[in-house]
């Protein structure tokens, strides 16, 4: 036992606290004085350097005063950010941090700032950081489910889960480095699938370059976690940027890369293939040279095919369809289309965009057979180097359908060697989208068998043009941007040129006026530019439809507005191009007020006014008059309050959109006695479903598809529990239930919301449960409402995956847990009968802009 006479140790003495300093108290009083003083004047720079010294010279208070120095600093940031002192911005949030390094929301809105000035690596950190000090933080989370999908975008995991594809180019690689090919660069490694392909297959030595930072640390440790770590060396940088010996200490036998996107060539693989034969590949020679001694690359060419196609999905998107609006006719628009376009009068449009043309609704037809548009070799330098020289080539496409022309579709047919290849064609199970080049014409051209269509081909910028220019009907040729339907009389007079005799007098006026529109062109037609999602709403015709029925209605005035009563004061703040203020102006005694910001969308709703009859007074632009755009929802004047308010509820990706609840909640408080907002609800439905393909586009499927290596845990930490832009009218799926109603937002009863609700619903077959699709009914009013699952909708709908499906069978209830989380919506699913069954779905919105 212990000696109990043995004398105590002597301790370290007490230290002793500090002496209190009068001065330094004073200091700090006045100075959290002068914050609190400067944050009630709205002076948020001066607060947040009062709240810097009170903080350092006393750290006690840090508790105490967190909350107004979270305030300030989030204030003074976006001031910083609108002056445009991005430095001072960031300055500010390493200051705060010093102060509170733990702190997950101060980490997570830098992050926020991060991600909205572009740079997406460095705000991923940072969201990542406050998820790990608070996992159930919901602003982190959606904000990290965000930046996933631009960081690791979803077609990773449809291509990581090919295994065809897959295979064939392991197939390819093995067999060029048995051949011979023992040193090998994999340009745009990705997860690094490919490099691994040739370590496997025997090469000496294999080098990979990858410029995202967050593909580079991921293949890295895909790499270690298949054990070729320090067998792979990985290079963090553009492959353009590569020297030998810098970077690489020789030129290689073989390049492999799938830098290529659905047009082919829009990632990038011509310029980096030319500076790679350049640079670091070893030069192409005849044989009897050893392969060692020479290069190649994988894929070794391309074959692109096209096609002309009609279709109204597509259509709607990209050129105006409709004449009448609620109400109004849109002929004074103007010509408007999509920034989506070959026209080389305007270098600011994409050449085309990307559909899976099997899932567009309502399909498509073909209006020719497949044509061979391009041949390229990519193991030919100077072939590769004079693409971009190419003369414009002309092909002519007769014509086998009879159909309105709105597209071409191409697609390609990579080569990966002479025995291998891969089609992304529409009719392929492939993981690839179509290329779509849209038809720009200000009317609709019908074509008919008997017809060419005349397609322009060329190269410029590296990117592959095909544009559709003329049709030739009956020995004469019909410009598409000049032509009506040459079957059709046009009323305006003109030369008669070289008439045909076989030719009747319609399509010869026709004829006549295309030659002068070709051949006394008055320069570049004038246009107005919509996106995408704004050209398909402009085009929901029951959307306008319905708001034309529930806006406020008046006796409409014979002359200017009345100066007599009040009008009815209407604010309409959906994002982007709207005409709904201008439907609320059509109305009588009405100033309707329009969030439409950019100066060439003002004009085209000016033109639409006067055309239609709407005094110019009655319709405004409120971003004009307001000083901070972010603070749009205002009182109309010190006097009035708004009659309506318009609020833009759903994002056309098939989310609510961000901060809905609180934008109601402001815009109840700047309504009149009797005022309304629109819509003044919206009812989530949703359904159960079997879908492998949604499985297919969240996440990786184990190890089988990726050839037996080790990738899936580690993209997986990307996977987005939700999936936008869906058309669950095509999507691959069985339906195991009827939909259900699973949530209701009430934008104009607060009381009558709620954050929780348990719904039941039976399944109707057995399967196994995979995801939850929703969509929304929109409710203007009682009796008014369209929904965002139909054929005219420009929305598109949602689904959540489960983590892992959930077998059911038939007659089943499954317990839905839903909770509203601001706009963030999450399920959790499991079966009553079964205890244990249960799987989970988590949906989130995107939220970091």
């Amino acid at each position: 036992m212990p000696n109990a006479s043995t004398r105590p140790k002597r301790g370290r003495r007490n230290r002793r606290l500090p002496r209190e300093d009068p001065a330094r108290n004073e200091l700090v009083s006045r100075s959290l004085e002068s914050a609190q003083q400067c944050l009630f004047n709205q002076d948020y720079g001066t607060a947040f350097v009062h709240y810097l010294l009170v903080l350092n010279l006393a750290p006690v208070l840090k508790d105490f005063a967190s909350e107004s120095f979270r305030f300030t600093l989030f204030k003074w940031a976006d001031e910083l950010d609108s002056l445009g002192r991005i430095q001072d911005l960031f300055d500010c949030y390493e200051q705060a941090l010093e102060l509170f390094p733990t702190d997950e929301v101060i980490i997570n809105s830098m992050g926020e700032h991060l991600f909205r000035m572009g740079f997406r690596d460095e705000a991923a950190g940072h969201f990542h950081k406050a998820l790990k000090l608070k996992p159930d933080y919901p602003e982190a989370k959606e904000n990290f489910y965000r930046v996933a999908n631009w960081l690791v975008e979803r077609w990773h995991f449809l291509m990581l889960n090919d295994r065809r594809r897959n295979h064939k180019y392991q197939q390819a690689i093995q067999k060029a480095v048995e051949g011979g090919c023992n040193t090998v660069l994999d340009i745009g490694t990705g997860t690094g699938i490919l490099g691994m392909c040739a370590k496997k297959a025997g090469a000496a030595e294999v080098y990979a370059c990858e410029l995202s930072k967050t593909m580079y640390e991921l293949a890295c440790e895909v790499v270690t976690a298949n054990g070729m770590n320090g067998r792979i060396k990985i290079l963090h940088m553009k492959s353009l940027e590569m020297e030998v010996p810098k970077d690489i200490p020789k030129r290689v036998s073989l390049v492999v890369t799938e830098t290529v996107d659905a047009g082919l060539f829009g990632e990038g693989i011509i310029e980096s293939l030319i500076h790679a034969w350049n640079h670091l590949l070893l030069p192409p020679q005849p044989n009897p040279l050893p392969p060692s001694q020479t290069g190649r690359v994988i894929p070794a060419g391309a074959t692109v095919f096209g096609m002309a196609v009609q279709c109204l999905e597509i259509r709607r998107h990209h050129r105006l369809c409709v004449s009448e609006v609620g109400g109004l006719a849109t002929a004074a628009a103007g010509e408007l289309h999509s920034p989506v376009s070959c026209s080389s009068e305007d270098d600011s449009t994409e050449p085309y965009t990307t559909e899976r043309l099997s899932r567009l609704p309502g399909g498509y037809t073909p209006l020719t057979e497949p044509f061979n548009a391009l041949d390229i070799d990519f193991n030919n330098v100077q072939e590769l180097e004079g693409l971009c020289s190419r003369e414009v080539s002309r092909v002519r496409l007769p014509v086998t359908g009879e159909g309105l022309l709105d597209a071409l579709a191409v697609w390609f047919q990579l080569h990966l060697d002479q025995e291998s290849s891969l089609s992304t064609g529409p009719k392929e199970d492939t993981c690839w989208e179509q290329a779509i080049y849209p038809v720009q014409t200000p009317h609709n051209f019908p074509l008919r068998p008997g017809d060419e269509l005349i397609v322009e081909i060329s190269c410029r910028d590296a990117y592959l043009r095909l544009c559709s220019v003329a049709v030739a009907r009956d020995g004469q040729e019909y410009r598409l941007d000049d032509c009506l339907d040459p079957d059709k009389p046009r009323n305006n007079p003109g030369p008669s040129g070289n008439p045909n005799p076989s030719l009747n007098a319609e399509a010869e006026l026709c004829s006549a006026l295309a030659c002068l529109g070709t051949e006394q062109s008055s320069g570049p037609r004038d246009y107005t530019m919509l996106e995408c999602a704004e050209m398909a709403l402009l085009n929901n015709q029951p959307y306008h439809d319905s708001f034309h029925r529930v806006m406020p209605l008046t006796d409409p005035p014979s002359g200017p507005m009345d100066p007599g009563p009040d009008p009815f004061y209407v604010l309409d703040v959906s994002e982007g191009f709207s005409v709904l203020s201008l439907i609320a102006a059509s109305q009588g005694q009405v100033k309707a007020y329009s969030s439409v910001e950019k100066a060439q969308h003002q004009a085209v709703l000016r033109r639409l006014a006067r055309a239609n009859g709407v005094p110019e007074e009655a319709l405004e632009f409120w971003l004009n008059q307001v000083e901070d755009e972010q603070a749009v929802l205002q009182r109309p004047s010190r006097e009035k309050l708004w009659s309506a308010i318009i609020l833009d509820c759903v994002e056309t990706c098939g989310l609510v959109r961000q901060k809905l609840m609180e934008k109601a909640t402001l815009a109840r408080c700047l309504l009149e006695d009797g005022g309304q907002i629109f819509p003044e609800r919206i009812v989530l439905y949703g359904m159960l479903v079997e879908s492998d393909t949604l499985l297919l586009e969240s996440a990786v499927q184990g190890q089988e598809p990726t050839l037996g290596f080790n990738i899936a845990p580690f993209i997986n930490q990307f996977t987005v529990p939700v999936h936008v832009f869906l058309d669950l009218s095509t999507l691959q799926c069985r339906h195991l239930s009827d939909s259900v109603e699973l949530f209701i937002l009430d934008l104009m009863n607060t009381n009558a919301n709620y954050t929780n609700r348990d719904v039941k619903v039976q399944a109707s077959a057995s399967g196994r449960v995979t995801a939850v699709p929703f969509w929304y009914q929109i409710h203007l009013n009682e009796e008014i409402s369209v929904s965002t699952f139909n054929q005219d909708s420009h929305w598109k709908q949602a689904a959540v995956v489960l983590h892992q499906p959930l077998a059911v069978r038939e007659g089943d209830w499954v317990q839905l847990a839903v909770t509203l989380q601001k706009s963030s919506i999450s399920i959790s699913a499991s079966i009553e009968e079964e205890a244990g069954e249960t799987g989970t779905v988590d949906s989130v919105r995107e939220s970091a802009q």
